[in-house]
């Protein structure tokens, strides 16, 4: 397969992705599907790692660069791009295991947000133990629906860091190799 076949594949399998990560970090802001204020949303949710990490970086991977004819600097501009992807998807994948680990805000019935699973060891992590899920009241659910979404960005940030590297690879490959893998389209320089 060439390399300008292989980008375009890249490019299908990215967007989706990527929509999937937006998607997934707006419904982090509604718990349960309810609105809350501001200042009872979790604070990971707001370093916007699906909107910014998962999508908007990852999305520079399928830029198209017809503006330029040299086929040499597409590959180099492709590769560059995969390179602001693979940020983006670290990013995300960073962000979401920092929200996994934390935990959600809840209230645990006083009236008071907090983070009840915050520095947990792995042995006591509320990850592995359901039956204290329940120690958050308010937001109904909120245990439940960040372990998910998070997850949900988690898995998703590193399908898309994989891919992304993959296009960086495959950058790599059509500027110094052409845009075909048998020689088959010549370098124009």
């Amino acid at each position: 397969m060439c390399t300008g076949k292989w980008a375009k594949c890249t490019a299908d399998l990215l967007f989706p992705l990527a929509l999937c990560c937006i998607v997934a970090n707006i419904l982090l802001f509604f718990p349960n599907g309810k609105v809350w204020s501001t200042k009872k949303i979790t604070e990971a949710i707001w370093y916007l790692p699906g909107i910014i990490g998962g999508g908007i970086l990852v999305k520079f991977c399928f830029i198209k660069h017809n503006f330029c004819t040299n086929l040499m600097l597409q590959m180099m501009l492709s590769m560059v791009m995969s390179g602001l992807g693979v940020a983006g998807t670290l990013y995300c994948i960073l962000v979401s295991v920092v929200g996994l680990q934390d935990g959600p805000l809840c209230d645990t019935g006083d009236g008071v947000f907090i983070y009840p699973f915050s520095n947990q060891t792995l042995n006591e992590s509320y990850l592995f133990k359901q039956e204290i899920w329940e120690v958050c009241e308010q937001p109904e659910n909120v245990v439940l629906w960040n372990v998910v979404l998070f997850s949900i960005l988690l898995g998703v940030g590193t399908l898309e860091a994989v891919l992304s590297l993959t296009q960086v690879t495959n950058g790599l490959v059509g500027c110094l190799c052409g845009t075909s893998f048998y020689g088959l389209t010549l370098l124009h320089i």
